[in-house]
């Protein structure tokens, strides 16, 4: 019950009180519930520390994005995980941080969450395919691909990443924007929910969606993959909550319809 509050209360805090890494731990921990968090607490002050004491005279975006890389990838021996990156285990950040190999976006909140702890100003990137971490503000920043060891991407790059991400019928993508904390914590638990179902694992990813509607019950799309998965289960009653939960969240008029049609149609066996 302790580690279920930890997630309700990510659902009812502002986005900016949220810590990405303890959060992103809260979440792991609802699948590992004996692990002990202290040693995984402890090695997030160690990075902070190390890279408080590297990054000191670092007074630049680009010289505070080298500080982290060096922390991150050298001290620290995290790294994107190419090999198998289609493993769960990449997307739970105690597994990331016991194997040291993750997906973009754990990798990000590593960057970010290590950043913010030592006062830099650090934002987890939603770009088209992909996630990459914006290091400062105003004065010229920089922004890094952690997946990548943190290596800079430049004005050029990001827009093949645009470019590349597009499609016939989706609009252009002009510029990216910096994610919400919440937004970073369902995109972490969108990656395990897409590819327990790809798996063939229907409840294990609606366990995990019904989990991304108590962290950020406004995000429509999970309340409607939940409701999806609740039907599949024969759970109509379940499903029914569900969409009409949606209702109250969304005022999307498109959407709205569909919902209202869907709950039409969804009567009890």
């Amino acid at each position: 019950m302790p580690m279920l509050e930890d997630v309700i209360r990510l659902g009812l805090v502002d986005d900016d009180e949220i810590v990405l890494d303890e959060a992103a731990l809260s979440l792991a921990r609802l699948d590992q519930p004996n692990v002990d968090l202290d040693p995984y607490h402890d090695l997030l002050d160690a990075v902070a520390t190390r890279l408080e004491a590297i990054g000191k005279d670092a007074a630049t975006a680009r010289e505070r994005a080298e500080a982290l890389s060096s922390v991150l990838g050298d001290a620290f021996g995290f790294e994107g995980d190419e090999a198998t990156y289609d493993d769960p285990a990449n997307a739970d950040l105690i597994r990331v941080i016991d194997r040291r190999r993750g997906l973009p976006v754990s990798r990000s909140i590593l960057y970010v969450s290590a950043a913010r702890r030592v006062g830099w100003a650090a934002n987890v990137l939603d770009v088209p395919g992909h996630v990459l971490v914006l290091v400062g503000e105003e004065v010229a920043p920089v922004i890094v691909d952690p997946f990548c060891g943190g290596i800079p991407v430049e004005p050029a790059q990001l827009g093949a990443l645009l470019m590349a991400a597009q499609s016939g019928s989706a609009p252009a993508v002009r510029h990216v924007a910096a994610m919400p904390n919440r937004a970073v914590l369902v995109r972490l638990l969108l990656n395990q929910a897409t590819r327990a179902e790809q798996a063939g694992k229907g409840r294990r990813a609606l366990e995990l969606y019904t989990r991304m509607t108590v962290m950020a019950p406004d995000y429509g799309p999970a309340w409607w993959e939940r409701a999806r998965l609740e039907g599949i289960d024969g759970d109509v009653a379940a499903a029914r909550a569900s969409l009409t939960a949606l209702l109250e969240v969304s005022r999307e008029p498109e959407l709205r319809n569909r919902v209202t049609e869907t709950l039409a149609a969804l009567v009890a066996p």
